[in-house]
């Protein structure tokens, strides 16, 4: 069985070229032109176990806001194709993170009914990189992932005061739950419904 996708989106705004395999080995290629957002799906491709190359270009003389939200579809469809009819997978993960001083919550089901919820009130922050990345951005970001990779998804703050280490806590901690959360233990699908 393979688990890995490909996929290419264009628009008038951006145009992104995503490659995945779950059953990688945390190898990664990412270049969005936002050094921080390619930091964060970095660290999810490393600590996911993931091979993940994207390739993204945006109108960034706008702002970053369209190559990352577009970044983060294509990486939900291709999560999706992916992880298949989700097979023998564990299904539910959860943790919690630190970074430094942060400390933060992910529980994820592959339930294939999205829903995301982002509990993370963040100090107030001047973006970060150049070009910019707006913090606000990460909560925008990871539930555009789940909304296309058909997940359940909560992310909670626990403690923090550092913006990069909160929203890096988060992407660490949604990268390791999904490595968790798609790990094959048998040949049976994790549901009474026998459909994921």
């Amino acid at each position: 069985m393979t688990r890995n996708s490909s996929r290419s989106r264009t628009t008038a705004e951006t145009s992104v070229d995503v490659s995945l395999d779950l059953d990688g080995s945390g190898r990664t290629d990412v270049s969005t032109g936002i050094p921080f957002y390619d930091h964060m799906l970095d660290q999810l491709g490393r600590h996911g176990g993931f091979d993940l190359a994207v390739a993204a270009k945006g109108d960034l003389h706008v702002d970053a806001h369209h190559t990352v939200e577009d970044t983060a579809i294509v990486l939900g469809e291709v999560f999706a194709e992916a992880a298949g009819d989700k097979v023998g997978v564990r299904r539910f993960a959860s943790g919690r993170y630190p970074l430094d001083e942060a400390l933060v919550e992910v529980a994820l089901d592959l339930s294939g009914r999205p829903f995301f919820v982002w509990d993370v009130e963040m100090p107030e922050a001047i973006p970060l990189g150049n070009p910019p990345f707006d913090p606000s951005m990460a909560e925008h970001a990871l539930g555009s992932f789940a909304t296309n990779a058909g997940i359940t998804l909560h992310v909670t703050l626990v403690r923090g005061r550092n913006v990069h280490h909160i929203i890096e806590a988060a992407f660490k901690g949604v990268a390791r739950c999904l490595r968790d959360a798609v790990r094959v233990e048998d040949d049976r699908i994790p549901s009474t419904k026998e459909s994921l």
